[in-house]
């Protein structure tokens, strides 16, 4: 077996196989695909254009896009530290206190603050799209994320607040696999996440 092209991996998410519910694992809906870090800005504008074909009328798939980092920094905007947000106030410190910053940032990171905010993006941006069909989530930046959060430990982290008959989430890795363990940036060991399903051509 070996890595799906981006072709190939559109074709999977249009089949309606996939798209049936009560195919693959009910318990587990996380999937990953790897793809090499040097082709990051081309995946990003795929997403957009998957988002984009899988509404339309011939597949009607409800698609979201959420570029973790970004949903990272919205939380930290969020969150209130004093009259400043939580954001603002890291900027601030990173200015003089750049390691104890990483560590509130790793910390926040982690929280269950952060995994119910993620949640809530995803089920208000079902909320507004209940005409189509169960949604495909599709997940990037976990590489911006580095180092406050890896991969493996924001799936296990989330996996409480998930709902796997609700939606699947494809998280795009940049890296590969060696053995069992993962390569984030194709140069920075990362765990391997056991329990989610890597998209592989068959």
């Amino acid at each position: 077996m070996k890595g799906m092209s981006i072709e190939q991996l559109y074709d999977y998410l249009c089949s309606a196989s996939f798209q049936d519910e009560k195919s693959g694992n009910l318990f587990y809906n996380y999937y990953i695909y790897q793809y090499p870090a040097v082709n990051e800005y081309d995946i990003r504008q795929q997403i957009q254009e998957f988002k984009k074909k899988l509404e339309r009328p011939t597949n009607f798939v409800n698609a979201l896009e959420l570029d973790l980092f970004q949903v990272f920094c919205d939380y930290l905007r969020k969150e209130k530290f004093g009259d400043n947000s939580l954001l603002d106030d890291t900027l601030e410190e990173d200015k003089t206190q750049p390691e104890m910053v990483t560590k509130e940032l790793t910390a926040e990171a982690n929280s269950d603050g952060f995994m119910m905010f993620v949640r809530d993006c995803i089920l208000e941006h079902k909320r507004q799209n209940t005409e189509l069909k169960t949604p495909y989530v599709f997940i990037h930046g976990i590489g911006k994320m580095f180092p406050y959060i890896r991969t493996n430990v924001f799936l296990t982290r989330y996996e409480k607040y998930n709902d796997p008959s609700s939606y699947r989430i494809i998280l795009f890795y940049p890296g590969h696999q060696e053995g069992n363990s993962f390569s984030l940036f194709d140069t920075l060991e990362d765990a391997h996440t056991y329990r989610a399903i890597l998209l592989l051509n068959k």
